[in-house]
């Protein structure tokens, strides 16, 4: 299975003070990425820009590394074979990464006052972002990063969120993300049909109207919601697991729930009500949002405890 690391690049903003902490922090960078490798997955490098032609240290640009006697053969083949994608967009079909390597998008991420692409587009693709150990700061196996996204159909309405990514910089970082790695691979489903063929298999709490077939059937294996979408549903399939009496506990999620406004049920009842696979059509109100884009998918926790029900997935509704 191919999994797409994401470089960092706020950790390259500051080369090295000379070249043999450069290739001390290459490197590193290698061994983190093998140890990617080591669990059954092909790893693949995005990057913002050419990779080739990062600066590690004064006079010093990888191209430089990649000819240094100095350094190990052995470092120096596997960065050459290392398939790298420049610009992050490369393949995937979506305009909101390529706005977001702009940063000119609808969505904006900020780690710790500072913009971010690569940090940004490792959360769209739900997958782990890489640095070199370039700061203390990259010594940490998840980073938090503020998303702030306008809502380009509420008359530009800001909100913020904070949201967490899965992170490494060396070796042991990536151990701590075997699970996760284990799990990718298990569950990992190359496209929107997949996905619905494999409900069942992979997300037995939940149920799902037949208008949602409709939604996901069309979501290719270059689409960054594919990912955002069975992040979700992974999501709530994990929150009705321990949801065995009383009511559904919001808090469980990690990502935000709303239910729809009131001018916005009265206006768009119809629109929200789909038919549930016990033949009862009801109202969704409750609805969680997925980037890039307008997406929501609503759900509701009328059939629970222990299960839930999805009845819409795709742009905001209008």
């Amino acid at each position: 299975m191919d999994l797409d690391l994401i470089l960092n690049e706020l950790s390259l903003q500051n080369p090295a003070p000379n070249q043999n902490i450069a290739r001390q922090w290459i490197s590193c960078f290698i061994k983190t990425i093998k140890t990617v490798k080591a669990h059954g997955v092909k790893a693949n490098l995005r990057t913002k820009y050419d990779f080739h032609t990062t600066l590690l240290a004064p006079n010093y640009p990888i191209r430089r590394w990649l000819n240094d006697k100095e350094v190990d053969q052995v470092e120096r083949l596997f960065m050459k074979t290392l398939a790298t994608k420049t610009p992050f967009s490369t393949e995937i079909a979506n305009v909101e990464i390529q706005s977001i390597e702009s940063n000119a998008g609808l969505s904006e991420f900020w780690y710790q006052g500072e913009l971010v692409v690569g940090l940004g587009v490792a959360h769209i693709l739900d997958t782990i972002a890489v640095s070199l150990v370039s700061d203390e700061r990259w010594n940490c196996s998840r980073l938090l990063l503020e998303l702030r996204r306008i809502d380009e159909n509420e008359d530009g309405e800001v909100t913020d969120e904070i949201v967490e990514i899965l992170h490494a910089s060396c070796s042991d970082h990536v151990q701590e993300h075997a699970n996760w790695i284990q799990k990718r691979i298990r569950t990992g489903v190359l496209d929107g049909l997949t996905l619905w063929n494999r409900r069942d298999e992979l997300f037995p709490s939940l149920e799902f109207s037949d208008d949602v077939y409709k939604q996901v059937q069309n979501l290719g294996s270059g689409n960054p919601m594919l990912q955002q979408v069975v992040k979700r549903l992974f999501e709530l399939e994990e929150s009705c697991k321990s949801w065995t009496e009383g009511g559904f506990n919001m808090e469980t999620l990690p990502c935000k729930v709303s239910p729809e406004s009131d001018s916005r049920l009265k206006r768009l009842s119809k629109e929200l009500t789909f038919k549930c696979p016990d033949g009862r059509e009801r109202v969704f109100s409750l609805h969680v949002r997925m980037t890039p884009g307008a997406w929501r998918l609503h759900f509701s926790v009328e059939s629970g405890p222990g299960k839930i029900i999805i009845g819409y997935m795709g742009p905001k509704i209008q």
